[in-house]
């Protein structure tokens, strides 16, 4: 797996999370100064140093739980609250959404066009507040510094483990239905027209060559599909034309003001063995929520809850419906900016682990604590 993947997936997801918020935060006219103040938080969290200095760090990507807690702590880093069908609904959309731009990807180095283009929009939802401004463009400068000199071959691993990450999730988005961009079984479907890959030609010829290297012969054949020729290259400079749109916000659709998700109940086979970076996880996941400072209304700045749904009785059903192969089983980690506090998570860690070897046959409730750990 590739160790740079992390990072391009927290940005990418992230973004998508800002254009769903965004667009619920309008749809409920939540006042514009408490949505405002919602999204400064949630991007000056996501953009804390402390936390980009752990993230960036070279690693293998993590499960899909551990991930989805960190989004979780994200989301509700200022007033605003999100029950739990509302939050299951809005990391469904992220990660489908996502997916998709991911599989769409005329070659594998445009990923980071991709992820500029999130960025491009999360600079933009601060471009009215300098401090946060600079946190974003210093996350820029990262990316430009790390990814850009990466080969074409890093690019392609870095895909290929975007796309073992995301390959057994299929929930049905209504947008994506409707433009038969995906099966009823939440599968893709894969275009065979628009433009080819930058620096490659449309297929569709064989051209034959000499052992002196003259060209001798040509073949033509059909592509079976409806290509044209590669646009521009995108810009890979903080600022610049991207020209690829993927990444930009498909909630500015006529339908994006409703966006459906529908639960596509699709059986995969469930890893029940134990996986031995569960207690890197946790100690990852410690280091990283120190900077992710969940905010609780006070008494002179009253919260408020968003729904994803169109209406309360949907998020209740939503949440009663949900399959539990579907379930993404949040666990709830209490953790402190200070490392002495990562190293006692450690070392607590440490102990559940020789607990388990000197006493084979453990209380039920010990059993179940460290199956849920190992099971992240």
């Amino acid at each position: 797996m590739s160790s740079r993947t992390l990072p391009l997936l927290f940005i990418n997801l992230g973004g998508e999370m800002l254009y769903i918020l965004d667009q619920r935060l309008r749809a409920q006219n939540i006042p514009a100064d408490k949505a405002k103040k919602v999204m400064n938080d949630i991007i000056t969290t996501m953009f804390n140093k402390k936390f980009l200095e752990e993230l960036f760090k070279p690693q293998e990507l993590y499960s899909k739980k551990a991930l989805r807690t960190v989004f979780d702590r994200l989301a509700h880093a200022s007033i605003m609250r999100l029950n739990q069908a509302s939050m299951d609904k809005l990391y469904d959309l992220m990660t489908m959404a996502f997916k998709y731009q991911v599989l769409l990807c005329p070659r594998p180095k445009d990923i980071l066009l991709v992820s500029f283009n999130h960025m491009d929009a999360i600079k933009d939802f601060v471009k009215d507040t300098p401090s946060i401004l600079s946190q974003v463009d210093e996350t820029y400068r990262q990316l430009i510094e790390i990814y850009t000199p990466l080969s074409s071959g890093e690019f392609q691993l870095i895909r290929q483990t975007l796309l073992i990450f995301f390959q057994d999730m299929h929930i049905r988005v209504s947008i994506f239905l409707k433009d038969k961009v995906q099966n009823s079984n939440g599968r893709f479907v894969l275009p065979t027209s628009g433009p080819v890959p930058h620096g490659t030609q449309i297929p569709g010829l064989i051209r034959i060559f000499s052992c002196t290297g003259e060209e001798v012969s040509r073949l033509q054949f059909s592509n079976g599909g409806n290509y044209t020729s590669a646009l521009r290259e995108g810009s890979l400079e903080m600022f610049g034309d991207r020209v690829i749109k993927l990444g930009t916000n498909i909630m500015n659709t006529p339908e994006g003001g409703n966006v459906n998700v529908h639960v596509a109940i699709v059986c995969n086979q469930v890893n029940t063995a134990p996986n031995p970076l569960a207690k890197e996880e946790l100690n990852l996941l410690a280091r990283l929520m120190g900077g992710l400072e969940v905010k609780k209304p006070g008494n002179t700045e009253s919260g408020f809850r968003v729904n994803l749904f169109a209406t309360d009785e949907e998020e209740e059903e939503a949440l009663i419906s949900r399959p539990d192969e579907l379930s993404y089983g949040v666990i709830n980690i209490q953790a402190t900016k200070d490392q002495q506090a990562n190293a006692e998570l450690a070392k607590i860690m440490g102990e559940f682990t020789e607990a388990e070897d000197q006493s084979p046959h453990a209380s039920s409730k010990g059993d179940d604590l460290l199956a849920m750990m190992d099971g992240l």
